[in-house]
């Protein structure tokens, strides 16, 4: 079995328990519908084991399960699912989840992930996450032609050697295809804002840094007009942060697609078993990556040659969180959003009504604030078409006061160049 195609199959599966649909994720992988169903079908008889090829998957089970542990998993499963709906506890309720309450219970013998998935499964405790959106949305974009214009950033699961779930961060930027990452213990509002710096550090500060809808990014679901610590942090640095549109991982295709290079290098037959190992393999495959000469999208160039033509703009190494909470500053943020059918757009969880529009085109959203007066606007097109039509404009609420920009001495600006001084590595 060739390895990317069990990465393939993984990958798959992932979108699929993060409710993305079968047709896009086919669409993705380049696979038809009937290869998505075909594994998922596979994963929830056999857990990850059945994403090998049949000849070298178990031909055998094991030892049955006995019906007391069979109900014990049934019981924590829904345990689960009650403490996810009241928010008494974390939303994890799938087999790792509920494998690690087991033990704490002290059951014995302690089921497998995959004997585990198959009670659920017979017993119908299996769920999907519904989609907001059923139709197809074609949704406006950025085309950027230069470096440092626009970087992607997103959260790929996984699990230690041992079970212990962990958060692995990536950003790439999408012209130069230039990547760094690290992984994290959590997703926390406080470990995306670490990230960030990294990668504003590393890599540069672009124009646009976009992200996805995560908690950890946006300040949470539960207050309307929330600015949280990420887009405060955005604003003080001097970025434009692009949220992308919910359930829709086209629009974040070129980072979805490095997962899978990422998965591939760092994580298939390696056993990684503490968040350090992780970093330490990451960090070869990163250096690697940036200096390979074999992209098909860069003419035999390095991502680090293309990166580099024009130095960035740095935050620097010293820079220091601000403490304890980051003061609004001047300056924009962007969402690309669908429209409900009674002229909808939800935007931190509130509701803004725009004039009735073509409901198989999605808007661009930017939340414009300033010193004396900010504003939300709704427009056809992104920032960088030159015709695009501005739909509506609504006053933004806020209940404090917003800072004039300035360019921290945290901040250096390099001197352009018009190419890098040393020559791509051999």
């Amino acid at each position: 079995m060739r390895t990317c195609l069990f990465t393939e199959r993984k990958t798959a599966i992932f979108q699929l328990k993060q409710g993305k649909k079968a047709k896009e994720i086919a669409e993705m992988l380049n696979h038809s519908v009937a290869w998505v169903y075909k594994w998922q079908k596979r994963y929830e008889e056999d857990g990850w084991v059945g994403l090998k090829d049949q000849s070298r998957a178990p031909k055998e089970h094991g030892r049955q399960l006995s019906p007391s542990i069979r109900q014990a998993i049934r019981d924590v499963r829904l345990a689960l699912e009650v403490e996810a709906e009241l928010g008494t506890g974390l939303k994890y309720i799938g087999g790792m989840a509920v494998r690690t309450k087991l033990k704490q219970n002290g059951i014995l013998p302690l089921p497998s992930i995959s004997s585990i998935e198959r009670v659920l499964s017979d017993s119908g405790l299996t769920q999907k996450k519904s989609l907001l959106s059923k139709s197809n949305v074609t949704y406006p974009r950025l085309r950027p032609n230069k470096p440092h214009q626009l970087y992607q950033v997103d959260i790929v699961p996984h699990y230690l050697q041992g079970g212990q779930h962990i958060s692995c961060f990536n950003a790439i930027d999408i012209v130069s295809r230039y990547p760094v990452g690290q992984s994290f213990a959590r997703k926390r509002a406080e470990d995306a804002a670490k990230f960030l710096i990294y990668v504003w550090q590393e890599m540069g500060i672009p124009r646009f840094t976009q992200v996805d809808n995560e908690s950890c990014f946006s300040g949470g679901f539960t207050h309307e007009y929330v600015l949280g610590q990420v887009v405060r942090l955005a604003l003080h640095i001097g970025t434009e942060l692009l949220f992308s549109p919910v359930y829709h991982p086209q629009s974040n295709g070129f980072i979805e697609r490095f997962h899978q290079d990422y998965n591939l290098h760092v994580w298939d037959d390696t056993y990684l078993d503490n968040i350090m190992a992780v970093n330490l393999q990451s960090s070869r495959f990163f250096s690697l990556y940036q200096s390979r000469q074999c992209h098909g999208q860069l003419q035999g160039q390095s991502p680090e040659f293309i990166h580099y033509q024009i130095s960035p703009r740095k935050l620097d190494a010293a820079f220091v969180y601000p403490a304890p909470r980051i003061p609004l500053r001047a300056g924009r943020i962007h969402f690309m959003r669908r429209v409900s059918a009674d002229g909808i757009v939800r935007v931190l969880n509130a509701d803004w009504v725009i004039p009735k529009s073509d409901m198989t085109k999605g808007v661009w959203v930017t939340i414009d604030l300033q010193v004396k007066k900010s504003v939300l606007s709704v427009f056809n097109a992104a920032p960088d078409v030159k015709d695009r039509c501005l739909l509506i404009s609504h006053p933004f609420p806020l209940t404090e006061p917003v800072q004039p920009f300035s360019l921290s001495t945290a901040v250096q600006k390099k001197a352009e160049t018009s190419a890098i001084q040393k020559s791509n590595p051999i």
